[in-house]
């Protein structure tokens, strides 16, 4: 164990973009999340930043932001994300999220077992893959002998 503060969990994500309209579009009328601010890139002014989130006040732990570099060509691999996950409260919910994202167009798989949660895949306008996941059974629920359930890998951008 170590002697480091606590931190109090995930703030906020950074992506990058390579167009804001097709971003804000996808966030606000597919995902139903706010644009809470718009501003620029403190280490790049010039750059486009903004802000979404899930909640109308931004609440830390809410919110994703994005960079437009309209030209920027990126690839999963080392420093890069595979994908980030938000939570939903249970199965239901994902199906009603899997049936919303399918009528809007958007590829999204099958529900999924993921042994401590279920969860549902889908990309945003550049590629990104978003996970919606339930939140149980929870981490806490162990296989009789741990590592026994095998999970398939989900593959980039890949739907069903």
């Amino acid at each position: 164990m170590t002697d480091a503060p606590p931190t109090t969990g995930l703030h906020h994500v950074t992506n990058i973009c390579t167009d804001m309209d097709e971003t804000v579009t996808f966030y606000e009328d597919v995902l139903g999340w706010h644009t809470i601010k718009r501003t620029q890139n403190y280490d790049d002014p010039g750059t486009p930043h903004y802000y979404f989130s899930s909640t109308p006040g931004g609440d830390p732990g809410t919110n994703v932001t994005y960079f437009e570099y309209p030209d920027a060509q990126g690839a999963p691999g080392p420093g890069a994300s595979h994908h980030f996950a938000f939570g939903v409260e249970d199965e239901d919910t994902l199906r009603e999220w899997r049936e919303h994202l399918s009528e809007q167009g958007v590829n999204v798989s099958e529900v999924k077992d993921r042994t401590y949660f279920k969860s549902i895949y889908f990309s945003d306008p550049d590629g990104l893959v978003f996970e919606l996941a339930t939140a149980g059974p929870g981490f806490a629920h162990d296989e009789d002998e741990p590592g026994s359930t095998e999970i398939d890998p989900f593959e980039r951008g890949h739907g069903d």
